[in-house]
């Protein structure tokens, strides 16, 4: 099978935003754009800059609470998000604890497509919880993140059960060491996509994309 990537991007300036994202697509199917990396009043020409990759990108500003870099108000947050909503890119990232009836009737008004997700940094609740927390996001979006941290490769077990579920349209891994294969069989499982770098990682666990690439080449 192909194995399709996402690489994430977490550039601090527009300009360096753009030739990184260059470089992504040049062997990545998507590219995610973190803009909590930039200070704000980047972003808008940021968005500009890139305006012509915008259908393949993730846009994503993740709060400092859940483990990004954006540190202002979380008005501030929601305005932003609305702004990048209007650029239409393949998927806004939206976490499941600030999808306000507000703000998700405005994107859904941009028609673009949400993408609902969900992090725990510390640990993998049970399979049970898991599945609870899937359905509440499930009435969101079709299009679902959900992401945990493996202390266990029964934890890892535990996120990927989520796919008996759904097959399509759910982005479900565990990060650290033990979650680290998740990444790779999400996609066996029906993942749309799996994150990667360009080199440094920028979640725990994280492969580059030439390692992916790499472990693609084995199948053929």
């Amino acid at each position: 099978m192909a194995y399709k990537t996402c690489v994430s991007i977490a550039e601090t300036t527009p300009a360096k935003v753009l030739s990184m994202l260059k470089k992504a697509l040049r062997k990545s199917d998507y590219a995610e754009i973190r803009f909590d990396f930039l200070a704000p009043k980047d972003i808008p020409k940021a968005l500009e800059l890139i305006k012509k990759y915008h259908k393949r990108c993730v846009f994503t500003l993740r709060p400092k609470n859940q483990g990004g870099r954006f540190q202002g108000a979380e008005k501030e947050r929601v305005s932003i998000l609305k702004l990048i909503a209007e650029y239409n890119p393949f998927f806004i990232d939206v976490e499941f604890s600030a999808a306000s009836k507000d703000l998700i009737d405005y994107i859904k008004k941009t028609k673009t497509q949400i993408l609902v997700s969900w992090h725990d940094f510390e640990g993998t609740p049970s399979t049970a919880t898991l599945y609870q927390k899937y359905q509440k996001m499930k009435k969101i979006s079709n299009y679902i993140k959900l992401v945990t941290t493996a202390k266990s490769i029964n934890d890892t077990a535990s996120v990927l059960s989520l796919y008996k579920k759904q097959s399509t349209g759910l982005i479900a891994f565990a990060m650290g060491d033990y979650g680290r294969i998740s990444r790779i069989l999400c996609l066996h499982l029906g993942a749309p996509y799996t994150y990667v770098s360009l080199g440094k990682p920028v979640a725990p666990g994280q492969f580059s994309l030439d390692e992916i690439k790499s472990l693609q080449s084995l199948q053929k």
